[in-house]
């Protein structure tokens, strides 16, 4: 059995964000009972970023997969990282 890793979840984000913050919480919530890698990155730090998330942020990838955009659904995010797992233990 291969050593498991721990899986990245990445937050697209922009400071006095509201909904930001709400997302955050909720991955910080999950990331405690279910231990994951949470990377935050500043949209409004490159103008890809910006172009690409901009307008829809917060937005959270999970193992770089587009999962969620204004508000994150705990038991989905749950759902997706057992997924997420088990698909790495596979491969």
């Amino acid at each position: 059995m291969k050593p498991s890793r721990r899986l990245e979840v990445v937050l697209y984000t922009r400071p006095d964000c509201c909904l930001c913050h709400e997302a955050k919480q909720v991955l910080e919530t999950v990331r405690r009972r279910r231990p994951f890698e949470l990377l935050e990155k500043n949209v409004d730090e490159t103008p890809e970023l910006a172009s690409l998330y901009g307008q829809e942020i917060p937005v959270v990838l999970v193992e770089g997969r587009k999962a969620f955009k204004y508000r994150v659904d705990p038991i989905k995010l749950e759902r997706l990282l057992d997924r997420a797992e088990e698909s790495a233990q596979r491969s």
